[in-house]
C-alpha cells in the first residue's frame, strides 16, 4: 500500500523509482497502482514526473 499523504508519497515513489524501477509504469505495475493516481495526487501538491530524470520535481 502506498502513503496516502503527498509529500510522504513524494518521498516513498521518488526513493523506489531511484532505487528499483527504470519508470513510473514499471513501478505501478509493481505495485499495483494507477500511474494516474499518483500523478492527479502529486501534481495537486505541486510536483511533476519528469520522465528523463525518473522521479517527480
Amino acid at each position: 500500500m502506498i502513503p496516502n499523504d503527498p509529500i510522504i508519497l513524494l518521498s516513498y515513489v521518488n526513493t523506489k523509482l531511484r532505487d528499483n524501477y527504470p519508470s513510473l509504469e514499471e513501478f505501478c505495475k509493481s505495485e499495483d497502482v494507477k500511474s494516474a493516481d499518483i500523478i492527479e495526487k502529486l501534481l495537486a501538491a505541486g510536483f511533476e514526473y519528469n520522465s528523463e530524470l525518473n522521479r517527480f520535481i
